[in-house]
């Protein structure tokens, strides 16, 4: 299993909230104790920071009295490796957000689409034309975003890829983006991926009518360590959104399976799909 900075960063973030709670500190005592600035600590254990520190976290774990050699091994490898960059620090400039950073490590993946085939799925054709949107764009821009979406794909290619289970509206498979060879070439790539033994994609025929996800997309990001809780990402007109509240997260699921209630099977779905590419050859 490959590993995220990200999700080394945010463990810790919780691990300390711990310990200082354990301890029966508040977090001003804290930071005055160890003689920082008084937003410090609460920037930490929030996850406002961007590379830790391995000192100010042993530090930490001295003042809340962690004597244990090997949880102290262990915070400091967990501090050392979320120094670390990955892949995506390369396309900052076209990544906006944090998505990525939490595909890394994640081992199970539920995505609802209404509009879009989702990006880990789409051919750079077809994610070209995503991007152009109608828009005044550099061909250059284009490339390099295609060519970071790409470049998230590379998880399923991995000797332990995550589990993906992809619900998607007929709306998106209908919307002919790109043109009819584009969407046909990205509906024959679709099918050949829903082959995967780790990728189950459903779609919810126009036929069903309402459904429980009409408000929009959303992906549910569950991983492997029980340290590591699962996470909601929903993209917005102006933004990430990242919803970590266990209840809610609870809800999201709630809303997958109901729209997974409403689905074709896989396998009506793997043939609707080959109905489809036809309809465009």
């Amino acid at each position: 299993m490959a590993y995220s900075p990200t999700i080394r960063r945010r463990r810790l973030s919780k691990a300390l909230l711990r310990f200082r709670h354990q301890a029966g500190l508040r977090a001003d005592e804290v930071a005055r104790r160890l003689g920082w600035q008084a937003s410090k600590v609460t920037r930490i254990e929030r996850n406002e920071w961007k590379r830790p520190s391995v000192k100010d976290v042993l530090d930490l774990l001295d003042l809340y009295g962690i004597s244990d050699q090997a949880v102290r091994e262990a915070m400091a490898k967990l501090a050392s490796e979320a120094r670390e960059r990955g892949w995506w620090e390369e396309y900052k400039d076209v990544l906006g957000g944090a998505l990525p950073e939490f595909e890394a490590e994640a081992a199970r993946l539920h995505i609802f689409e209404a509009l879009l085939i989702p990006g880990l799925l789409q051919t750079a054709a077809y994610a070209a034309a995503v991007f152009r949107g109608g828009q005044a764009v550099s061909p250059e821009l284009i490339d390099r975003r295609v060519q970071a979406r790409l470049a998230r794909q590379v998880i399923l290619e991995r000797e332990d890829p995550p589990a993906l289970w992809v619900i998607i509206d007929e709306a998106a498979l209908r919307k002919q983006v790109g043109g009819p060879a584009v969407m046909r070439e990205q509906l024959e790539h679709l099918a050949a991926m829903a082959t995967r033994p780790n990728i189950d994609i459903q779609v919810v025929p126009d036929t069903f009518g309402a459904h429980a996800a009409m408000s929009g997309q959303f992906w549910i990001l569950e991983f492997q360590s029980p340290d590591d809780p699962a996470l909601v990402y929903v993209e917005t007109a102006t933004g990430d959104l990242f919803v970590e509240d266990p209840y809610l997260v609870e809800r999201y699921m709630l809303r997958f399976n109901h729209v997974r209630g409403a689905a074709l099977s896989p396998e009506q779905s793997l043939e609707y799909i080959a109905d489809l590419v036809k309809r465009l050859e």
